[in-house]
């Protein structure tokens, strides 16, 4: 087993109290292509968020922590919502049937935004209402967040999953 020297991204976020879009970009592309990766395998990680997200001593990132992944075919549907619910897609949310690169896409987004602001978009001490937010997409981008970025994350934290952004 690899040893990820540089801790989790959650740790490098907190530390750093958020991250340079130009590093963040980094990151993310890493994310994408593991989270690809993964797809092109049948596996649907269904709990990325940055505790799940371990850096190397060159802070190249490793994912980790696949407890609740699941295979799948081309074109299948998952049910059971689990995960995280802070960085959980919609779909999953409302207890949908879901595509399971469209709920691990979402949860990218979240760390995403979690990177570049240095806090989460959908938090609330009540499930409900944190469940309601997450299904509405009420999140406010700050204004230090370039325009192109702010793109992004909306392109990406949309709440139908036909219209998401896919890694394509």
């Amino acid at each position: 087993m690899e040893y990820a020297r540089g801790g989790e991204l959650f740790e490098f976020i907190v530390s750093h109290k958020r991250v340079r879009e130009k590093e963040a970009a980094k990151f993310l592309h890493q994310i994408l292509s593991g989270v690809e990766y993964l797809h092109k395998l049948g596996i649907c990680h269904r709990d990325l968020k940055p505790e799940n997200l371990l850096m190397d001593d060159y802070n190249n990132i490793k994912i980790v922590d696949f407890g609740l992944s699941n295979t799948y075919q081309q074109g299948e549907t998952l049910k059971t919502a689990c995960g995280s619910p802070c960085y959980a897609a919609p779909e999953m949310v409302a207890g949908k049937k879901y595509d399971g690169l469209s709920a691990d896409i979402w949860s990218c987004g979240v760390i995403l935004f979690a990177m570049v602001c240095g806090y989460l978009p959908f938090e609330d001490p009540k499930t409900n209402l944190l469940y309601k937010k997450i299904l509405n997409a009420e999140y406010s981008i700050p204004e230090f967040v370039s325009e192109e970025c702010a793109d992004l994350i909306r392109k990406i934290l949309n709440t139908n999953p036909a219209e998401r952004f896919t890694i394509e």
